[in-house]
């Protein structure tokens, strides 16, 4: 079993006015609760599909995994692998992810061509997930109101080789002003009092002493009332926290409903176990007994209990808004196509080369740097933005550098210059640690794709054999 191979003794000092809430929650299951405290969390990885599949991933993992039951791409690691620190890693083709927080972004039917949004987006583990299943089509907004978390959300985007996102970090309101009505799926993965991580970070007490639950639930209902604005009629938004409080989880769905009729919730394990290889035992459901009035179709909602399964705590509602609901009023922009001289000519030499479809119309240049846009987006104007579709590259002095988010995002197959490592072989590190190695294979000058087992890692500039290391500084093995 995974608890007896994977975990380790811990102990966790819990509040007593904790203690005595989750009591009165638990009742009769209150210490098998409590003695999960004993255990350690487990780590989890989830495969990134917009690179490689669950089967794949299996066959060339160097490490020991173990499948998690509710996740089809998810995988137990032990805790001496340390996949943060093997080249798979910086080529993408996973993410480290606690396993119960895998949930919510599984739960989301999102299929290729939605428009989605991820309201609470940071780090980007939702987000990512999100984007594999779109498969590079229809856009996904990817937000978080915190600047400096922002950036570590854009990084993993552009580190899974999402070639359709944008990432803002707005308020949700002012979001609303540009996507009114414009989304199918919606993800609020919203700030909480954190119960369900008290395990994993014991440090989150502190936070949950300091401000309660009541101050997280004010947030809450903001948040979701904004997004299920910005969904279309017909669309889904699905709420997740991390927290066992019912004022936070029964309790905002109870608002949400009484504050806009057209939203229903609907039962999202139904909607999405139709894979006989995932198996939800173990999940428990919503509790409208816990609040006031809380009505009969809350019991849709998913609890997830760390003495129940190998994760943590986790509360999730998949929500429909009706099809009779009013029409937003969000517009898409009509996009010309450049101008003759917008693109320098050894860019746009560079972009003719890609072997994927690149419609002219969506690229956009922004201070010598340019961009393929998703389709079908309305004016960004007034957002800010960290980054708007794909960054191609930047149109220097007399040169043009392809970016590192292109190399990400592409595969093999796309790029006629590559340079192919073994996982193993030491010049893969020499080469994420932005240090000069031997080329020692035939290649062509110009702008060399470097990659391990077959998926890219980042460029090198090669000429007359001499390379020059051009990875990311910023993203360095260290």
């Amino acid at each position: 079993m995974v608890r007896e191979r994977f975990l380790k003794k811990m102990r966790v000092n819990l509040p007593a006015s904790f203690e005595e809430k989750m009591r009165e929650l638990l009742q009769d299951e209150y210490e098998e609760y409590a003695a999960c405290f004993e255990d350690e969390h487990l780590g989890g990885i989830r495969v990134n599909t917009l690179k490689v599949t669950p089967d794949e991933f299996k066959e060339m993992v160097p490490f020991k995994i173990e499948r998690i039951p509710w996740i089809k791409n998810g995988f137990f690691y032990e805790e001496e692998a340390q996949p943060a620190r093997h080249p798979y890693y910086y080529g993408g083709l996973y993410y480290l992810q606690e396993p119960s927080a895998m949930t919510p972004a599984s739960l989301l039917d999102v299929k290729p061509g939605d428009r989605v949004l991820d309201v609470c987006a940071a780090p980007g583990g939702k987000s990512t997930e999100l984007a594999a299943k779109l498969r590079g089509e229809g856009v996904l907004v990817s937000n978080d109101i915190s600047n400096s978390r922002a950036k570590g959300l854009l990084k993993n985007i552009e580190l899974f080789g999402v070639r359709n996102a944008i990432v803002t970090s707005e308020a949700p309101d002012k979001l609303l002003k540009t996507f009114d009505g414009y989304f199918d799926k919606i993800l609020v993965d919203a700030p909480c009092s954190g119960e369900g991580m008290f395990r994993k970070m014991p440090s989150m007490i502190k936070t949950w002493e300091e401000y309660g639950v009541d101050y997280y639930a004010g947030l809450q209902r903001e948040i979701i009332t904004t997004a299920a604005d910005m969904l279309r009629p017909g669309g889904f938004l699905l709420y997740s926290t991390c927290t066992f409080s019912p004022e936070e989880n029964e309790g905002t769905i109870q608002y949400l409903l009484n504050e806009n009729p057209d939203m229903e919730v609907v039962p999202a394990i139904d909607k999405m176990n139709t894979d006989e290889t995932v198996s939800y035992d173990g999940f428990s459901f919503g509790r409208p007994d816990w609040i006031p009035d809380g009505c009969e179709d809350l019991k849709h909602c998913i609890r997830i209990w760390p003495h129940k399964i190998a994760g943590e705590g986790h509360f999730v509602a998949l929500l429909h808004k009706k099809d009779t609901a009013e029409e937003g009023s969000v517009r898409i922009e009509e996009r010309k196509a450049l101008g003759k001289n917008a693109i320098s000519e050894e860019a746009m030499k560079f972009i003719q080369s890609l072997k994927f479809e690149i419609d002219p119309k969506q690229l956009m240049v922004l201070e010598d740097r340019i961009y393929l846009l998703p389709k079908g987006l309305p004016s960004l104007k007034g957002l800010r933005m960290l980054r708007s579709g794909l960054l191609i590259g930047e149109m220097k002095k007399n040169r043009f550098e392809p970016s590192q988010a292109l190399a990400n995002a592409l595969k093999m197959e796309e790029y006629d210059n590559c340079y192919d490592l073994a996982a193993d072989d030491m010049d893969v590190i020499r080469y994420l640690k932005c240090e000069s190695i031997e080329i020692k294979k035939e290649v062509k000058d110009g702008w060399l794709l470097v990659c391990v087992n077959g998926h890219p890692l980042g460029f090198g500039k090669y000429s007359k054999g001499s390379f020059k290391n051009k990875y990311l500084p910023g993203w360095r093995w260290m």
